[in-house]
């Protein structure tokens, strides 16, 4: 058995150190992911290197059998990476409240019956802005968080601007190199998509 295959085995199963020489080997590709996510603005008040240090630590203290359990341990490292990111962007320059009450659906409609849009919306605030250690162990949460991850990197991003940072879907076109048609489509598909996984995990 390799070294890398060993420390994905005690990893696994919640080993500590095992993680702890898993950040370092990576610490490369993490550091880069980092900086890729950190955009300008945030780069003038954020180093990347305590984005990392911030991360590990939380990946430390996380660790159980359940976290990272058979997820890819660095794409786990990457979603802890995120919300340090997102927390640091609404340290340094404050969130976009929206009220709820006045939340609309992707075609500008009231959100009004779509109750199931709207709580999924919330969980997506949730999972991807609260550190893995004050999780509530809700497993529709914890659900949600295990769908985020297997989605692509575009769908992410798309997901996180609109429904985290507040952008609406033309500004989002404009950063991503879309056009507003083909984000509105993108948002639909992937909520309908988390929707789904999330309907079928909860009939097993």
């Amino acid at each position: 058995m390799s070294e890398d295959a060993a420390l994905l085995e005690k990893i696994a199963v919640g080993d500590v150190d095992a993680l702890a020489k898993f950040i370092e080997a990576r610490k490369p590709q993490l550091m880069a992911y980092i900086h890729r996510r950190l955009g300008p603005a945030l780069k003038s008040k954020v180093e990347a290197e305590d984005i990392f240090q911030d991360s590990s630590v939380e990946a430390v203290r996380a660790i159980t059998p359940e976290f990272p359990g058979d997820k890819d341990p660095f794409s786990w490292l990457c979603q802890i990476a995120e919300r340090k990111i997102v927390d640091a962007h609404r340290h340094h320059f404050g969130a976009q409240k929206r009220d709820a009450g006045r939340e609309r659906s992707l075609d500008g409609r009231p959100a009004g019956g779509g109750d199931g849009e709207v709580g999924l919306v919330n969980l997506l605030v949730k999972s991807m802005t609260t550190p893995s250690k004050a999780f509530s162990r809700n497993a529709r949460e914890l659900r949600l968080q295990a769908a985020l991850a297997d989605l692509r990197e575009d769908q992410r991003e798309v997901i996180r601007l609109k429904y985290v940072e507040g952008w609406a879907s033309k500004d989002i076109a404009n950063q991503i190199g879309k056009t507003d048609a083909a984000v509105r489509v993108m948002l639909t598909r992937t909520l309908k998509q988390l929707q789904a996984v999330l309907a079928e995990q909860e009939l097993r």
